[in-house]
């Protein structure tokens, strides 16, 4: 660890000296003071203006602050520290919430240790800050956390705060509805008007959102999750609507017992996210997650994928470019 740190020394020392010796030489062949009379022979004749010195003083600062500026990525910090910390949340299944022995576990948290194998070729190495919806941002801002993987939806008036790596899951509204119901697809429910009712979690937008699938139904809104699956469970609802993640995690913990058409609407992404103006950081947490879902690691996310969502993901097409995966 010592030699490599004497080493970074060094070559740092290298490039900034490098860089001084190339702006001063350009500033004495441009300033007049000095003329190529023969192959490798300078001859100086007059003084440089103050003005090119205060240029060539202004290029130097300039250059050597960018290479300062090059050896502060968050890569470099983390990988000294020899950990990655990542804020996430823990009430949220299938994303992220704490299992039978008191651990984290979810979609996000296999999302923060795909990231820690790339850094330390171990899944392990990787410590999960809990954090509140509303300190997703500011610990990130704050360099309490590396990076945030909570289910963050991805939009315009946030990426103004923060930079959103390559999104990882596709979020919409889906239907949950009993494996004996006598609607099959959505078809079956649109054509039955006003005559489905469709358990909703209390929101102000809620009664829209089932309009913008089911224009007819009747919606009926409920304080919590729980109530509004029991709802469904005792037939006073003929289907709930929700996140698709949660239905699709809600069919694989009970198998059998519950069924969701094809249909899906409302879309919307969601990625990582990681303190704005660090391109070099920034660029690996998207190499890392753009691997496992395309490349050498996707084993490894295709096996979330099918733990927490029940989907076995298609192989990533071989032999074509990487959009045809």
């Amino acid at each position: 660890m010592i030699y490599n740190e004497f080493i970074y020394v060094i070559f740092f020392c290298y490039r900034v000296w490098h860089t001084f010796c190339c702006l001063f030489r350009c500033y004495i062949l441009s300033s007049g003071i000095a003329e190529y009379t023969t192959p490798g022979v300078l001859v100086m004749h007059h003084r440089p203006s103050v003005f090119k010195a205060c240029v060539f003083l202004f290029a130097a600062s300039a250059s050597l602050a960018s290479v300062v500026q090059a050896a502060d990525s968050k890569l470099d910090d983390v990988l000294k520290r020899g950990h990655l910390i990542v804020g996430t949340g823990s009430t949220n299944a299938p994303w992220h919430f704490q299992g039978a022995d008191g651990k984290l576990q979810g979609f996000d948290i296999d999302i923060g240790r795909i990231v820690a194998k790339g850094l330390f070729n171990d899944p392990s190495k990787v410590e999960f800050v809990v954090q509140s919806s509303d300190a997703r941002i500011p610990n990130l801002l704050t360099d309490k956390v590396d990076m945030s993987c909570q289910f963050i939806t991805v939009t315009a008036s946030r990426a103004q705060q923060v930079a959103f790596t390559l999104p990882y899951y596709r979020e919409g509204v889906g239907l949950l509805l009993p494996n004996n119901s006598k609607y099959k697809e959505i078809e079956d429910l649109q054509a039955a008007g006003d005559g489905v009712t469709v358990a909703v979690l209390q929101n102000v937008y809620a009664e829209e959102l089932v309009h913008q699938a089911l224009p007819k139904a009747k919606v009926d809104q409920y304080d919590s999750v729980d109530l509004m699956y029991q709802a469904v469970n005792s037939g006073r609802a003929d289907a709930a609507a929700t996140d698709q993640s949660s239905v699709k995690y809600l069919m694989v913990q009970n198998p059998g017992r519950y069924r969701s058409p094809a249909y899906a609407w409302s879309p919307q992404t969601y990625a990582c996210a990681v303190k704005r103006g660090d391109q070099d950081w920034l660029n690996f947490v998207n190499t890392a997650l753009h691997e496992a879902m395309t490349g050498v690691e996707f084993p490894t996310y295709k096996a979330s994928f099918k733990q927490w969502f029940g989907v076995d993901l298609p192989e990533p097409a071989i032999g074509f470019p990487v959009e045809f995966k």
